[in-house]
């Protein structure tokens, strides 16, 4: 499966459900919905990719003073091991190694300010190392379906819209999210794992593996002790503080060197727009599909046949409410937010109400997958993506069917 397929895909279906609508429903401003989408969102884009370039032009910054103070030799002890096996065909000193675990750091704090430059640099990094430039390699994709299957241990963005919306107990989704997440970053590192032949069942790797489920558990047992109107601020503060001690801890490790942390910070820094411009035409084309297909109403179509099709066994359907949001995530992270947002809203079912607990839930289970993979991939020119979408997608599906039962576990 490639990008090109999806994209192709979402025009075509788009330009039929539009047909059909226009000639049994006689609804005439079809046409005019798409056109108004299709610019809409090729000027989001841009914005998006100009939004990204202050970031890009600080966190580049902060990791040439990394790698030139020696900070890899720090990570590449604590986490060697294990990205020895998941990413055999990178050198443990390569200056892509520190990058990765720092995205990995970021997405796992629910950093996402932090974790996109983190994950550019890291792509560029790999890319030096790729043999076939217009193609991905196992470890790009490895990498690439470890960000989308989004494993955040702190899902501080949330807990604070279910605050927003005025829920009873804004932190009663946090377990259920920590375990979903999990799910979906397990089925996305299994099936990377068995396209690309690795063993996972190393004890080394099962020993990290192991390792992170004990820190959510740990995580879930701490959080469960505090009041529940601190698990928010109590969350926020942990999550920024590690942020500004890292960045801090560069510099303080800059300075042990007696290496020119601001002249380093410049040079970095110069990489930020270049990168935020040439993601520009990626970013705008996987956007304004995405935007024409839901504005032609495809999404409503899938969802009343996903209803139609689950009242036929006569299970419960309350979920499928929840499922615009789910549907939704793999293809737009803001798209997806709204979803939930107004979900969760009075007038609709409300933030207590299960459906308004579950698309919490799904929002948090997984990461935007095409979107990530249009960024990433587009950073470095990649057009071949290889298995990195089907992996990708299949780790969403892990998610989404785990946020469900586990939503039905606790709030059904």
């Amino acid at each position: 499966m490639t990008l090109n397929y999806i994209w192709v895909s979402f025009f075509l279906l788009a330009f039929i459900v539009a047909l059909f609508k226009l000639i049994v429903f006689q609804d005439y401003e079809i046409f005019s919905r798409l056109v108004k989408a299709t610019f809409d969102s090729s000027e989001t884009a841009f914005s998006i990719s100009i939004g990204l370039t202050g970031v890009l032009t600080l966190w580049l910054g902060l990791m040439r003073i990394a790698e030139k103070s020696g900070i890899i030799a720090v990570l590449t002890f604590l986490l060697g091991p294990l990205f020895k096996n998941l990413f055999p065909d990178i050198p443990l000193k390569h200056k892509a190694m520190m990058p990765i675990m720092m995205n990995f750091a970021a997405n796992m704090l629910g950093l996402d300010n932090a974790a996109t430059p983190l994950g550019l640099k890291a792509m560029q990094e790999m890319q030096k190392l790729n043999p076939e430039k217009d193609t991905a390699t196992n470890s790009q994709i490895m990498f690439l379906v470890l960000n989308t299957s989004g494993l955040t241990l702190i899902p501080i963005s949330v807990i604070m819209y279910r605050v927003q919306a005025g829920a009873a107990h804004p932190s009663d989704v946090f377990i259920p999210i920590l375990v979903a997440t999990l799910c979906s970053t397990l089925g996305g590192l299994l099936i990377v794992s068995a396209y690309q032949k690795v063993n996972i069942f190393k004890p080394v790797v099962l020993a990290y593996i192991l390792g992170i489920i004990g820190v959510i558990v740990g995580i879930t047992f701490a959080f469960n002790r505090l009041p529940e109107s601190r698990v928010t601020e109590i969350s926020t503060l942990v999550s920024n503080f590690i942020l500004f001690s890292t960045i801090v801890a560069f510099i303080l490790m800059a300075i042990v060197k007696k290496v020119n942390a601001y002249e380093y910070f410049i040079e970095g820094a110069k990489e930020g727009f270049q990168i935020a411009i040439k993601i520009i035409p990626f970013l705008v084309a996987m956007l304004v599909a995405i935007a024409v297909f839901r504005a032609s109403g495809g999404m409503d179509l899938i969802i009343d046949g996903v209803r139609w099709f689950v009242n036929l066994f006569g299970v419960d359907t309350q979920f499928v409410d929840g499922l615009p949001t789910a549907l939704m995530k793999p293809l737009s992270g803001s798209g997806a937010r709204g979803m939930m947002v107004e979900a969760m809203q009075e007038n609709q079912f409300g933030p207590d109400s299960f459906v308004g607990r579950l698309v919490c839930v799904l929002q948090g289970s997984t990461d935007t997958t095409l979107y990530v993979i249009a960024v990433y991939f587009g950073s470095v020119s990649i057009r071949n993506t290889r298995h990195a979408i089907t992996c990708g997608l299949f780790a969403d599906l892990v998610g989404i069917i785990a946020a469900i039962l586990i939503s039905y576990l606790f709030f059904g």
